[in-house]
């Protein structure tokens, strides 16, 4: 299916289950306080009323939500989730020249292995932190260098699912995403007008039917 819902493209929809396209600065879920109750979720019940969250994205990030549609449906892609048996692959476009990993995969991929934890004093900021953080990969990859912009255009797909998780990994790598408001420095921030972040593919087993689904979002930057 290709249609939308308040100007939310549906990526695709059945009757267990919706892949929605939600644009940067739109919330996944309701926030506190009467001015953060619109969202991704709200829009999307307004035609399925039984829908529900199963993972969310930042406000700043752009790209595929999925969502399931009743609770059964829900535990079991929640439970696909906790079992890392849903492929999420993300670009983003990082200040400057990222080096090559120092050691790759036979996939030809890296992997930031930095334990995350929460920065109390600056919530929700987080930090690496390995004494106290949770353990948090992140498998990446460069897919190209732009000149004109000075930046590195970076495939991630996070094996673990923390918070800011890809945004703190890029920093600690000493490349920060373009536009990052919480992360980057002001130069670096100022060089997009919102975060260069983007769920760009969703890959699952369909819990009714069995088959394997891979959705792919253009990526808008």
């Amino acid at each position: 299916m290709d249609y939308r819902i308040d100007a939310l493209p549906l990526v695709y929809g059945d009757r267990h289950l919706l892949v929605v396209d939600k644009p940067a600065g739109l919330l996944s879920v309701p926030g506190r306080g009467p001015d953060k109750q619109d969202c991704a979720l709200a829009r999307v019940r307004r035609d399925h009323p039984d829908a529900l969250v199963v993972h969310r994205l930042d406000m700043a990030t752009s790209g595929l939500l999925l969502m399931a549609r009743g609770p059964a449906v829900q535990r079991a892609l929640s439970r696909a989730f906790e079992q890392r048996r849903v492929g999420k692959r993300y670009l983003a476009l990082a200040a400057g020249r990222i080096g090559a990993p120092a050691s790759v995969d036979d996939d030809g991929w890296g992997c930031v292995d930095l334990p995350l934890a929460a920065d109390w004093p600056n919530r929700p900021l987080q930090v690496v932190d390995p004494v106290h953080g949770r353990p948090s990969q992140t498998r990446w990859r460069i897919l190209g260098y732009d000149a004109a912009r000075d930046a590195t255009r970076v495939e991630l797909e996070p094996v673990t699912g923390r918070s800011h998780q890809l945004r703190v990994h890029l920093l600690a790598l000493g490349h920060p995403i373009l536009g990052d408001a919480l992360y980057a420095p002001p130069a670096v921030r100022e060089r997009a007008p919102r975060l260069l972040l983007h769920a760009s593919v969703l890959e699952l087993v369909h819990p009714a039917t069995g088959e394997r689904l891979r959705w792919c979002s253009p990526v808008p930057f």
